[in-house]
C-alpha cells in the first residue's frame, strides 16, 4: 500500500458509514479482505453493489487508512442472491426484507430493471401502491442519472461535486439540458463559471443564437461583481464590461439586456438618474430589507418609560455623566425601536450601549447580542459583560441542497428576543442582513452599532452607509472624544485622519509612532526587528499573540505575501523538529501564525472545556500546533478551541504574520505595525488608513513615507459600491 500512488480496487459495498445528501460526499466500507474504507463524492453508491474505485490511500487521524476516491464505476447485482442482498440493505427507501423477498420471487433476475422502468408492474404486487412503485423507480433512475452525468461531465473538467449540484438542479434531464444550452450552467446557485460553460459549448460545437451566450455573460458579469461588493451595476457600465469581456459591439449586448429586463429575468431600477440592473435575488434581498425596516418604523417596539430616570440612576451608580448625544442615542433606542449608533474610537459607543442594555434588562426585556466575526463577538462580550455570538451562530447556520449556507432561524422559526443588538455593522453584507431581518420577531427592537468610516463589508452590499445616507432611519453619530480617550494618540490621530487632517507623527512618548524610511529593504528589516526584538523588549509584545502587521495589499515587496515569507523565516524558521507542508507557493510550518481565509461552516472544533461545535470563519487567526503527515491532519488553535484540517483543506489557510487591512476588519490587536511607502493608487485612500489605525488597541507604528500618509489622508475617494438599499428606503410606498 503506497501513499499518494493511484490505486484501483474492485469489491462489493458492505456498509454506508456516512453520506451527505446535499453534496454526495460518502464514506463506505468494502467487503474485501482488508475491510477497506473509501471516501469521496459517490452519491449513488449503495450497499450490495460491486464497485471499481480509483484513488489514493490516505491515513486519517480517527478512522485509519482510507481510499480517497477520485473516480468510480459500479455494477448492480445481476444474480438473484445479489439482488436480494442489495434490496434488503435499505439502499432503496420503501423496500424492506419482506418486500424485497416478494419482489425477487416475482421478477427474478430482472427485478432491478422492472423496478426502474416498469412501476406499473410493481404496483400489482400486494402492499405496493402505484405512488410507492413510482418513488422506487425515481430513486433508481436518479442513481443511474447522477453516475451517467458524472462520467459525461468528467471530459469537460467538471468535478464530481459540481456534477451533483447540476443534477440537483436539472435532474434526469441534465445531459439534454446541457446539450440544449451549455450556458444554462451559468447561474448563481450552481456557481459554474462562464469560462467552463463556454468550454463545453465549444467542445459540443454548440450552434445557436449568439444572444444565448451574451445573456449568460451578462448574468455572469453581474454575479462576478458581487465579489467586488456590488449588489447591482449601472446599465451603461454593465453593457461596456460585458461587451469588452466577449469582444462584441455594445449594441449587441444592449439588445440582449433589454430582452432580459422585459422578461423580468433581470430587474432595472431607476435611481439617481441612472438605471441600476439587479439579478433577481439581490433585488429581492435589498428590497426586503427596506420593506422590513419601514415596517419597523411604522410599527415600532413598545416604548420604555421613565428613560431619564433610568439614565440618572445609571450615572449615579457608575459615577459617570453621559454627553447629550449619548443620552439622545439611549432615548432613541428605547422609544423608536430602531437605531443606528455610529462613531469613531473614544466617543463612548460602548458606554452608551451598556446603558441601553441595562435599561432594557431592568424592564424585563430579553436582549440578544451578535457581531459578524468571532473576534468581534468576543470583544463585544468583554466590553458588555453579556453573551455575544457570531451572526451565523445566532441564526443557526445550515446547508441547502446546493451547499449554500442557510439559517434555521427565519420567518417560520424566529429568534426569541425583545431586542437585537448587532456590532460592527459595517462588515455585514446584504444577504446576511436580509437573513437577520427575516429572523427578527415583529415588535422587536433593533440597534445597529458601527463606525461609518470603516471599510465596507467583504460581501456584496453597503448596509451601514446606505442606512445612514438614506436619512430615513434614526441615526445618532457620536463625535465628542472623551477626556480619557484624548490621552491616546491612536484615538486623536484616527479622528484627524477621518477629517482629512495629517496625524501627529513627531510625538515620541505616546502610543502612536512614525518611523520615517524611504527604502523598501530597510522597512522590511525594521518591521522584522520590531516583531522579533524591539517590541518584545520594550512592551513584552510578540508577533504570535500581540503584534499584527497590516499592509494595504498582498502584492509587492511590502505586500502581505512577501512580508509573511520574511517574517516566517525569522520568527519561525525551518527546523528539523518541526513538520511543514507546502501549499502552492506557501510553506505552512508547525508554530506558524495562520488565518482562515474563507468561511467553513462544517469544520469541527473542540474547546478546552470539551464543548464542540462547527464553523471556522473568514478572518479567524490561530496557531498551527501540529502537522501530522501520517494522518494528513493540521491542528490549529484558535483562542480557546482547536480545529483539525485535512491536508485537502490546507488551501483555506494563509500565513498571518501580516495580513491586509481588509482582512483585519472586526479584529483588534494590542500592537499594529503598518508599512507605507508606495503601492497601487486604488489602495492608498483615507478609509483604509483609518481602518488600520483603529485596529490598534495599545500601540500603532507606521514605518515608511510621510508623503504616502499625506496622499492617503487627502484621498477621500471611497471605493464606489453600487447598491440599492438607500434608494429602496427613500422610495415613497404610496406613489
Amino acid at each position: 500500500m503506497q501513499y499518494n500512488e493511484l490505486m484501483e480496487l474492485t469489491a462489493n459495498v458492505d456498509t454506508i458509514i456516512y453520506r451527505n445528501e446535499q453534496n454526495g460526499y460518502t464514506v463506505i466500507e468494502l467487503d474485501d479482505e482488508d475491510e477497506t474504507t473509501a471516501v469521496g463524492i459517490m452519491p449513488d453508491i449503495n450497499v450490495g453493489e460491486k464497485v471499481k474505485l480509483i484513488g489514493v490511500y490516505k491515513p486519517h487521524s480517527t478512522y485509519g487508512m482510507q481510499l480517497s476516491v477520485s473516480t468510480y464505476e459500479k455494477t448492480l447485482p445481476d444474480n438473484i442472491a445479489g439482488i436480494l442482498n442489495y434490496l434488503c440493505s435499505g439502499s432503496i427507501k420503501g423496500i424492506g426484507p419482506a418486500t424485497a423477498s416478494t419482489l425477487v420471487k416475482e421478477f427474478g433476475s430482472d427485478t432491478l430493471n422492472v423496478l426502474e422502468k416498469e412501476p406499473q408492474r410493481v404496483a400489482k404486487i400486494k402492499g405496493i401502491s402505484l405512488k410507492k412503485a413510482s418513488d422506487i423507480s425515481k430513486q433508481l433512475r436518479e442513481n443511474t442519472g447522477i453516475r451517467e452525468l458524472m462520467l459525461y461531465l468528467s471530459k469537460y473538467e467538471i468535478s464530481p461535486s459540481e456534477a451533483v449540484k447540476i443534477y440537483r438542479a436539472f435532474g434526469s434531464n441534465s445531459i439534454s439540458e446541457i446539450e440544449r444550452n451549455p450556458y444554462s450552467l451559468v447561474n448563481s446557485e450552481l456557481r459554474i463559471s462562464f469560462e467552463k460553460a463556454d468550454h463545453i459549448a465549444s467542445k459540443l460545437d454548440f450552434k445557436s443564437d449568439e444572444k444565448i451566450r451574451i445573456r449568460a455573460a451578462i448574468a455572469y458579469v453581474l454575479a462576478h461583481n458581487l465579489q467586488n461588493g456590488h449588489t447591482c451595476l449601472p446599465k451603461d457600465k454593465l453593457i461596456i464590461t460585458t461587451a469588452d469581456f466577449l469582444g462584441l459591439e455594445h449594441s449587441m449586448v444592449e439588445y440582449a439586456l433589454e430582452e432580459m429586463i422585459n422578461e423580468n429575468s433581470l430587474i432595472s431600477y431607476e435611481a439617481d438618474n441612472n438605471d441600476l440592473i439587479f439579478a433577481l435575488d439581490m433585488f429581492r434581498s435589498e428590497s426586503y430589507i427596506a420593506a422590513r425596516l419601514k415596517m419597523m418604523m411604522r410599527f415600532p417596539a413598545v416604548k420604555i418609560n421613565d428613560i431619564e430616570k433610568h439614565i440618572i440612576l445609571i450615572e449615579k451608580f457608575n459615577n459617570i455623566k453621559y454627553a447629550d448625544m449619548q443620552k439622545e442615542a439611549i432615548t432613541n433606542a428605547l422609544t423608536k425601536g430602531l437605531l443606528v449608533l455610529t462613531g469613531g474610537p473614544g466617543t463612548g459607543k460602548t458606554t452608551t450601549l451598556n446603558a441601553i442594555i441595562k435599561i432594557l434588562k431592568d424592564n424585563g426585556q430579553k436582549v440578544l447580542l451578535c457581531a459578524p466575526t468571532g473576534r468581534a463577538a468576543q470583544r463585544m462580550s468583554e466590553v458588555t459583560g453579556e453573551e455575544s455570538k457570531t451572526i451565523h451562530r445566532l441564526l443557526e447556520v445550515a446547508w441547502n441542497k446546493n451547499d449554500i449556507p442557510e439559517f434555521k432561524r427565519n420567518e417560520k422559526n424566529m429568534l426569541k428576543c425583545d431586542a437585537l443588538i448587532i456590532d460592527e455593522v459595517s462588515m455585514v453584507d446584504s444577504k446576511l442582513f436580509e437573513s437577520v431581518m427575516k429572523a427578527l420577531p415583529l415588535g422587536s427592537r433593533l440597534i445597529l452599532v458601527g463606525d461609518s468610516h470603516q471599510l465596507p463589508s467583504v460581501g456584496a452590499g453597503n448596509i451601514l452607509d446606505d442606512l445612514i445616507s438614506s436619512e430615513m432611519i434614526p441615526v445618532v453619530q457620536l463625535t465628542e472624544i472623551f477626556r480619557q480617550s484624548m490621552e491616546s494618540l491612536i484615538v486623536t490621530n484616527a479622528h484627524k485622519i477621518v477629517h482629512g487632517e495629517m496625524p501627529e507623527l513627531g510625538i515620541k512618548d505616546k502610543d502612536f509612532f512614525f518611523l520615517r524610511c524611504e527604502n523598501k529593504d530597510v522597512i522590511t528589516k525594521t518591521i522584522v526587528d520590531l516583531c522579533k526584538n524591539r517590541l518584545k523588549n520594550a512592551y513584552g509584545y510578540d508577533i504570535f499573540n500581540s503584534i499584527q502587521i497590516l499592509a494595504p495589499g498582498r502584492k509587492g515587496e511590502l505586500g502581505v505575501t512577501e512580508l509573511n515569507s520574511n517574517l516566517q523565516s525569522v520568527v519561525n524558521p525551518k527546523d528539523k523538529d518541526k513538520n511543514e507542508l507546502t501549499v502552492g507557493k506557501m510553506i505552512l510550518r508547525e508554530g506558524d501564525k495562520v488565518m482562515q481565509i474563507r468561511n467553513n461552516y462544517d469544520l469541527l472544533w473542540v474547546k478546552d472545556d470539551g464543548e464542540t461545535g462547527e464553523g471556522i470563519f473568514n478572518g479567524e487567526i490561530g496557531i498551527i500546533e501540529t502537522i501530522n503527515k501520517r494522518s494528513r491532519i493540521i491542528k490549529v488553535r484558535y483562542d480557546d478551541k482547536t480545529a483539525n484540517y485535512d491536508f485537502d483543506f490546507a488551501v483555506d489557510l494563509d500565513l498571518a504574520y501580516a495580513t491586509t487591512v481588509h482582512k483585519s476588519q472586526g479584529n483588534e490587536f494590542e500592537a499594529v505595525v503598518m508599512p507605507l511607502l508606495t503601492g497601487a493608487p486604488m489602495l492608498l485612500y483615507r478609509n483604509l488608513l483609518y481602518t488600520a489605525v483603529t485596529r490598534a488597541k495599545s500601540l500603532m507604528i507606521i514605518v515608511g513615507s510621510e508623503i504616502t500618509i499625506e496622499k492617503m489622508v487627502t484621498n477621500n475617494r471611497k471605493n464606489k459600491r453600487y447598491s440599492g438599499l438607500k434608494f429602496f428606503l427613500q422610495e415613497n410606498d404610496d406613489e
